[in-house]
């Protein structure tokens, strides 16, 4: 029987890695319902050292727009028209099909954007059962309900569903501590703090995250500048609890 020498059999294996590799593409196919957006460049671009850099664009003709490419490796990106932000993509192998309409953003068709579109639409779904009950306390108010019986009640109700939101979003960021969706949506949950801050859910995230997702540069960059400031409000603290002491 002939035997395959290994140094034959290696280049073989090297070739199929780089033709598998090679045939990873991502594919963005999409449809637009608001037609002001006829004729505009649509871009996908990634965070880089701090500034968003184009990757891909396509003009949106007659409500669609296409694009593809080779993709080495599993990235966070975001729709941009010009400036603005429009909706962040998960770019993977495989074809996400992508629909824009007023109110309403929607990727879908690769495992990791149903993902994180699944997620996006449990948490609207939330904040609108949250907006529900405020409108609902007003109308009350209007229709000549005590205001303090009613506000006690609702207000539990409302911080119930608070709570049911953050423990969803916590529970989903551990659930993908390993890819490119845990990261990010702890960073979209950061950007609703008013500064970098160790809140007590950051600090439950923190506690059993791995090291691949506190060595993300946006966790890390985000993680420094809260302890840094937590740091500046304690010796704050402790300077006016000092003024306090001497001033008696």
């Amino acid at each position: 029987m002939n035997k395959i020498g290994v140094n034959v059999l290696l280049p073989l294996l090297l070739l199929t890695v780089l033709f598998s590799s090679c045939s990873r593409k991502y594919r963005v196919e999409g449809t637009s319902s608001i037609i002001s957006l006829d004729g505009k460049v649509l871009y996908l671009k990634m965070l880089q050292d701090g500034v968003w850099v184009p990757i891909d664009s396509a003009e949106v003709i007659h409500g669609s727009f296409k694009m593809k490419g080779p993709v080495d490796s599993v990235r966070m990106v975001t729709l941009y028209m010009n400036n603005d932000a429009l909706m962040p993509l998960v770019l993977e192998d495989g074809k996400v099909f992508v629909s824009i309409a007023p109110g309403s953003l929607v990727a879908k068709g690769t495992p990791l954007n149903d993902r994180l579109y699944g997620f996006i639409e449990q948490r609207n779904d939330l904040e609108r059962s949250i907006e529900e009950l405020e409108r609902k306390e007003a109308q009350m108010v209007l229709d000549g309900a005590d205001i303090d019986e009613i506000h006690d009640d609702l207000k539990q109700q409302v911080d119930k569903k608070l709570k049911e939101m953050d423990d969803y979003t916590h529970r989903f960021i551990t659930d993908n501590y390993e890819n490119v969706l845990g990261p990010s949506v702890f960073m979209m949950m950061c950007t609703t703090l008013p500064y970098p801050m160790m809140t007590e859910q950051v600090e439950d995230i923190m506690r059993t995250a791995p090291m691949s997702f506190k060595d993300n540069p946006l966790v890390k960059d985000f993680l420094s500048k809260a302890k840094e400031n937590m740091k500046l409000m304690e010796e704050h603290k402790r300077l006016q609890e000092n003024m306090a002491v001497n001033s008696h």
